[in-house]
Order: structure tokens, then sequence, then C-alpha cells
């Protein structure tokens, strides 16, 4: 255990040099040393993993290759003004998606910001390293919180100790588990110890306004994560200020809650306008399906405490054995004040008790059970947890009975843990490895802290062998940063053979991003990338295809893609493309990539592959029907609203008949076979022609509509069913397709569409022929938000036509524009505006009251301000600090 740092001079009232003071500031050291040891483990845990870029494997698990990976390709491709799109609007993406309110969900975080000093082709470099610099910053801001909990009458605690657990907590089980695969929490997991230090300023009256901001920046950078961040520190100053005052003083309590609420408050309002646009968006997003929270067993949460287990159903709790001997022997240190002791027990055993409870995981979640990872608050337990290690550790080692009631606790964890499903082969010997080395160090370090003893009379004072207490830091670091490293490699290698995961970037992607590239002439007409593993291909790759997955994707666009005959994923929340000649004449997809792999798609490879453009005379973006707005009914047959929407009939929809897992029906020689089974899961094949699969799985999972082949010339259809599960089909489930029909359609939709399209950033404008009357419809799903207008007429709210943006036209007018304004961007403006005043009259305050002579309240009384870094002169004056802090 790394000896206690001692006091160090204050420039000016010994000679010593300012810059001998900056060097060994301990509130400087400790997150210095964070930084690098938590960004080096990190590191390390990859390379033993084998994971790109430090080895073959992809990382792209889950949301990280799904979402965020493409999310920061194109955050590269608008911060340089290259995208169609602005802040406002993404036209790349589920044909035309609202985006602030994806900024603020996905890139809002300072750090995000980073990806444009990376080569466009190299966003999984730019996107691991953004990870590492937040893991790094988590680290370094515990580490500063830490070393401002300083013990009783002492100037700071031994800052190498505050660096080793803040390394400790931002590289916890739910880092490796969740965060590094989810990388927008990790600002989460950095707001935790920043808030914690916000709670301190309040409770000592300190930086009433770099307190807001901080609570606006974590709130900005992702609000989600913030908020439970937020609730962790409104505990934690609930227990500074059960622990900190030796004499109750409810008047002062009070003033420094009123302190905390001003400061959260000013702060959100200064995050509003982006706050306030994603809580709006999840208004009209696609809901998804009620989720009963199902608490894990005692078991599986003893488990989690312990390193490498994995799993997306339970609280990854895994703080190093190290640290949590440490933090269980708090209970069992008499070296620290009983009521802290007390108080930081209860509030940690009351935590973990909530995470299992209905109401409180409510609580901890907004209200609403998340679908999938139910444990995402799991971070701030492990924050207390490194908050108890600190208290016990800081004074000086543990004595020997605090170490064994925590030997004896942890004992008993591992024990109740031994019946877990989430127990891998490497957890006890990596934990009893630790715990060994752990508690080896403990015992140096209290040998060191008891001097070898002097002949009688010795005038010369003990000595302490100096290779003591370095050998016990080693040991201490080895244990934690290697019990760490190990166990973040197995989560990894578990995570790649438990979850979904999309390939690495390779020749495959950049071949059909060229492809794309050479094909695009937006706002002509859209070109779709295809599909290919993983998702969000437009955002990756270019082009404006259906592919989108967001949290934000709005109910309209999710139904409207359903009912003509679409797929989906993630319960409707990712539309994905649909290669069918119906729908790209909707939607004016003029040039569409197809492309495949020239070999396996592997894990441990970046794919190789193939890419062409195939180019379709479509109708412009804008086109005129005659009438009104229309509805269009998600339960009737896809071909049907496929059919109402183009404004023809093109399809033969057959009755079929079904005898056991085949299908009859005729249809007209040489029209195209498609088939709609959204349920379906397994095979359909045309009898002769090669099997097609269907992936249904409901709710999360919609198959979209595909081609089985060509009609044979005498018209009988027999199509194949292997089914994988229960058999399930609509009414109407063959659609035949007449392609001279669909012809003639388009070719009357283009003469009577628009003459030419312009779109920029947020907007849409199209000319029209002279003398249109009806509808012009705009082929972008209707969304809130979205205002248009007919010639010169003012905008109003957008209509719709069968779940697509209309303008009704009265023959006057030859142009119609449209423009999208996210919901809730002026309320949150003006929220924003408000607290911005606030935060100024309150910077204005606080420096009227420091102009009054130092030291002097308002009321002439000496105010204690709590500063670890300048100890008190004289023995009172020490005794007085040490019943204030009571730790």
């Amino acid at each position: 255990m790394p000896p206690a740092a001692t006091p160090v001079p204050v420039p000016g009232r010994d000679g010593t040099r300012g810059g001998l003071r900056a060097t060994r500031n301990p509130l400087l050291l400790a997150p210095a040393g964070a930084a690098p040891l938590t960004a080096l483990v990190f590191v390390l845990a990859t390379a033993l993993a084998g994971s790109h870029p430090l080895g073959p494997y992809t990382r792209n698990v889950v949301d990280l290759g799904q979402q965020y990976l493409p999310y920061h390709a194109y955050w590269r491709t608008l911060l340089l003004g290259d995208a169609h799109g602005d802040a406002f609007l993404n036209w790349n993406s589920g044909f035309g998606a609202g985006f602030l309110g994806d900024i603020g969900t996905y890139l809002s975080s300072p750090f995000s910001l980073l990806v444009v000093l990376f080569p466009a082709d190299r966003p999984e470099l730019a996107l691991y390293v953004i990870t590492v610099l937040k893991i790094a910053a988590a680290g370094a801001a515990m580490a500063a919180l830490l070393i401002r909990l300083r013990p009783a009458g002492r100037a700071a605690g031994p800052w190498p100790l505050a660096a080793l657990l803040g390394a400790a907590y931002a590289l916890s089980g739910w880092t490796f588990n969740h965060g590094a695969s989810v990388p927008m929490w990790l600002d989460g997991l950095t707001a935790f110890p920043l808030l914690c230090l916000v709670a301190e300023w309040a409770r000592t009256g300190r930086r009433p306004v770099l307190g807001p901001l901080v609570v606006a920046v974590a709130w900005i950078a992702n609000f989600y994560t913030a908020y439970m961040a937020t609730l962790g520190a409104a505990l934690f100053l609930a227990v500074r200020l059960l622990t900190t005052d030796a004499t109750p003083d409810a008047r002062r309590r009070l003033a420094a809650l009123l302190r905390a609420g001003r400061t959260v408050c000013l702060g959100v309002g200064l995050a509003a306008p982006l706050v306030l646009v994603v809580f709006s968006g999840t208004k009209y997003a696609d809901p998804t399906p009620e989720t009963v929270f199902a608490p894990a067993s005692w078991a599986e949460l003893s488990g989690r405490l312990l390193p490498a287990t994995a799993h997306v159903d339970t609280p990854a709790l895994f703080i190093g054995t190290p640290a949590l001997l440490l933090a269980l022997s708090l209970p069992f240190n008499r070296a620290v004040a009983p009521r802290v002791r007390r108080a930081w027990t209860a509030l940690i055993v009351l935590v973990t008790l909530s995470l299992q409870w209905g109401p409180t995981h409510l609580l901890w979640h907004a209200g609403a059970s998340p679908n999938g990872n139910p444990y995402r608050q799991t971070f701030v337990l492990c924050g207390l947890l490194l908050v108890a290690a600190w208290l016990s550790a800081a004074p000086g080692v543990p004595r020997p009975a605090a170490l064994l009631g925590a030997a004896a606790l942890l004992g008993a964890l591992a024990l109740a843990a031994r019946t877990s499903p989430d127990i891998d082969a490497w957890t006890y010997p990596a934990a009893g490895a630790a715990a060994l080395l752990a508690l080896a160090s403990a015992l140096l370090a209290l040998r060191a802290a008891r001097p070898a003893d002097r002949p009688a009379g010795d005038p010369r004072p003990a000595a302490v062998p100096r290779a003591l207490p370095v050998a016990a830091a080693v040991l201490l670091l080895a244990a934690q940063a290697g019990e760490t490293a190990v166990g973040g490699m197995r989560v990894e290698q578990q995570q790649r053979a438990a979850v979904a995961w999309a390939p690495r970037i390779g020749d495959w992607q950049r071949a059909v991003g060229a492809e794309t590239a050479r094909a695009d002439a937006w706002p002509a007409y859209r070109t779709d990338p295809g599909p290919l593993p993983g998702g969000n291909e437009p955002l990756l790759l270019g082009g404006e295809g259906a592919d989108a997955y967001s949290s934000l994707t709005t109910e309209n666009t999710s139904r409207t893609l359903d009912s003509l005959g679409f797929g989906h994923y993630a319960k409707g929340r990712h539309p994905e493309t649909l290669d069918n000649p119906v729908t790209d004449a909707i939607f004016s997809i003029g040039a569409r990539v197809r492309s495949e792999a020239t070999g396996p798609v592997r894990q441990d490879a970046a794919p190789r592959g193939t890419a062409t453009t195939t180019r379709t005379s479509v109708p412009p973006l804008v086109t005129v029907r005659p009438g009104g707005p229309g509805t269009v009914d998600p339960a009737d047959s896809a071909f049907r609203n496929q059919e109402l929407l183009l404004g023809a009939p093109v399809y033969a929809q057959p009755a079929v008949r079904r005898t056991g897992t085949t299908l009859t029906a005729r249809c007209p020689a040489g029209t195209a076979l498609w088939f709609w089974a959204p349920e379906y899961h397994g095979t359909a094949a045309l009898a002769g022609a090669a099997p097609v699969d269907y992936d249904g799985r409901p709710p999360a999972v919609r198959a979209a509509m595909a081609t089985l082949g060509t009609v044979p010339a005498d018209g009988r259809i027999r199509i194949e069913l292997v089914p994988e599960k229960a058999l399930t089909l609509p009414d109407r489930p063959v659609g035949c397709l007449d392609r001279a029909r669909l012809a003639a359609a388009v070719a009357r939709l283009t003469a009577t569409g628009a003459t030419r399209v312009t779109a920029t950033g947020h907007t849409l404008t199209a000319d029209l022929p002279p003398g249109s009357t009806g509808t012009a419809v705009v082929a972008v799903p209707r969304a809130t938000g979205w205002r248009c207008a007919a010639g010169d007429a003012a905008p109003v709210s957008a209509r719709s036509h069968r779940g697509l943006i209309a303008v009704p036209l009265d023959g006057r007018a030859t142009r119609v524009s449209c423009s999208y304004r996210p919901p809730g961007v002026r309320l949150g403006a003006a929220a924003g505006a408000a607290a911005l005043l606030a935060l100024l009259a309150t910077a204005l305050l606080a420096r009227r009251r420091a102009r009054r002579p130092a030291g002097a309240s308002p009321e002439g009384r000496q105010e204690f301000t709590d500063r670890p870094h300048e100890p008190r002169s004289s023995g009172r004056d020490a005794d007085y600090a040490a019943r204030r802090t009571g730790a």
C-alpha cells in the first residue's frame, strides 16, 4: 500500500517555489496518474482479447457496429461540411429523418468531435480512440473526487491510491460489459464523479458558476446516464451532509441542498436546447413493447462482483478484487469515524437493494423500464463502492481485523456466486490470485508502517526499509491491473461468442461506398447502398436509403415502411432496405447498389466483396396526385398499400391454397413473383429456384418481402416452405408484379411530377408544372416538425398522404417548399436562454460577494472553506477541520 502523501507547502508561506508545489500537488497528481493507467489497462485488455485495432477480431458487437460506428462516420462527414443534411435533418437515413435528437442521443459528447482527426476510412480506429479517452477521463474524474475526500486531520490522502481506485472505477465490469460497446453511456461514467464534485462545491458554497456548467456539459454529453449520475450524486451529497458536520446544523444543510438544487436546475436548463429535443423525439418515436422488470438472482448479483463475468441482464459490479476488499473493509475499520462507516455502508446496501426492486428500478431509468440491459445504472454503485474503498484506505492501511472481516465477506460472496451461470473458468483463479496479491501488499504496507526497533538509548530514528512500501505498491498495482486486464479480455471474448456482431470495415464496404458515391445524384433521385452486415449503411457508406437505426425512429416512419413490406429490427426502430421496384418508384430510388461478399464473413478478418450499380427510371422526389391526402392501413396487404401510394394497380394478388407447408396459386406468366410474410421464420422457394431466407421474429424482427423468381409459362405457382417456427402467414402473401404496368405508372408520375427539386440542409423545394392540382406528395415520411407551403402561402404543419408528406395544390402554385424544425427546439432554446441569464446573474452576485473582506460572511461570521491543499496551521484548527470532514 502506498504511503500517505505529506501536506504540500503553500507558496508564500515557507518560500516554496510555485512550480514545486504544482508538481507535487496530490490534487493534480491523482487524476494525472489515473488517466494513463486506465488507458494502459484497457488497451492491454483489448490486445489480450485480440480485438481490432490491436488484433484481428472485430469489436463491432451489437449496437457498437449497428449504431455508434455509422453515426460517428456520418458525424465526421457532417462536421466537415460534406453531408446532404445539417444538424436538424439527416437526408441519408430513413428516407429523411430528424437528426438533432440523434446528435443529443449519440454524438453530443465533446469527445465525439475528435472523429474529424481521423481518415474517413478509419472510423473504427476513431471510435476506439474516443472510447479509450472517455474511459481514461472517467478514471481521472474519480481520482480527482477521491483525493478531495481527505482523511480527518490530513491535507490529502495518498494520491497513488486515489489514482489506482480511479482507474478501478473507470475499468469496472460495467465498462467492459456495457460502456465499451455503448460509448455514449461512457459520458455518464465520467459525469458521476464530476457531479459528486459539484455536490461538494454546493455543500461548501464554492464554484457557483462552474458547477452549473459541469452539470450542463454532463447532460449535453448524454442526458440519459447523466440523469442516473445526478441521482447518484444526490445520494452522495446526502451522506456527505450527514457525516461531515460534527454538530448537526439543519439551516446549513438546507442551504447546501438549495445550492445543489439551484446548480442542477441551471445546468439542466443550459442543456435544455438539446435535451428537450430528445425528450420530444421520444414522444413521437416508435414505441417498444413494455418490459416487466425481473430482478437477477442474488447468486448472479454476487457473481457479477467477480472478474471475467459477462451478461446483458445482470448488474456488472466488478471493480477489481483488491478494490472490493478495501470497500468491504469499511464496516470493520475502526480508524474511520463510526458515523462515516455506518452511513456509507447503509448507502451502498440501499443502492444495491434498489437495483433489485421494481419501483426503484423505474426511478433509476426515468420511469421507463428499458428493453434489454436492465441494470444501466450500475456504474453509480461501482462508484460508491470505490468511494467506500477510499474512505477505508486513505487514512492508512486497514488493520488486520478489518482486512479479515473484508476477506470473510468476499469469501461469502464468492461462495454465494458459485451457482451463477455467469461464472467463467477464469473467474475464481483471477479473483483468488488478485486477493492473495492484495493481502500480501497490505501486510507489507503494515510492516512498513511499523518501524524496525532500535536498541535502547540509540538516538537515531527508527528506520523503515524503502523497499517495503515500494513492493506493497507494486503488488497492489499488479493485483488490480492484472485482474482487470484478464477480466476485460474474457468479457470481450464472451461478447463476441454470445451476441450479434458486424464485421470490421474492409474492402467490401469500401467498394460499396465508392460505387454509391459514383452513382449518387441527390436530390434528382436517391441512391440506396443496399444491405450489408451491420446496419445504418447510408450513414456509413453514403446514399439515401431506408435503412436507419435510431432510438428516435418515428412511429410514422416505422408503420409506413412496415405497411409497404419493408422489414425491421429492434422492434421497429431499425427499418431495413427493401429491393423492390415498386417501392423504388415510390421513394425515387434511381440507383441501387448490389453487392456480395467474395468469401466468408468472419470475426477475425475484414471482408472482401464486389459491388455493382443498377440505374432505373423513377419519378422525382415530389409527385402530383389527383384528389386529397389519403391513409394507409398497416394491417392491409403490403401489395395493396404499395399500389395505393403508387397510384396504379401493378400486382396480381391471387388466392393462395395452402397444403401443409406448400402454397399453390396462379399468376400471369412472366410476372415477377413476390412473397410477403413478415412473421415467417424459415425459407421459401419457388419450385425449381433457390430458397430465400425469411427472418421474422415478432415483435423484434419483421421479415421484408422478397422475390422468389419469375412465374412459369403455365402460370402455376408452387412455393415450398421450410419453417423453423410456427407458420404464420398473412391472408394475401403472394403478389405477381407486372413490369409493364409499373413502367406506365412511373411514366405518368414523372410527366406530372416536379420539374426540378432542390434540397439544402433541412429544406426541400420543388418546381411543379403550371396548373398542377390535387396533392403534391413528397417522398419523405411525414413527421412532426415538417412545415410546408404551396406558392407564396404561409408554411403550415405538413399533411400526410398514406404516411408521406403531402401539400394540397389549388392549380395556381408552381412551387412547393417544406422545412423541418425538430420538435422541442424552440422551447429548449427559451429554457436555455433563461438558464443562461440566471447563470450570469449568479456570476455577478458571486463576484460581488468575492469583493467582501476575505473570510467574512454577509452576517460577519467566519466561514469554513474545505480546501484540502491548504492545511490548518495550528492543532486547534486541524481538530476543527477533522470534525468538519468526519472522515
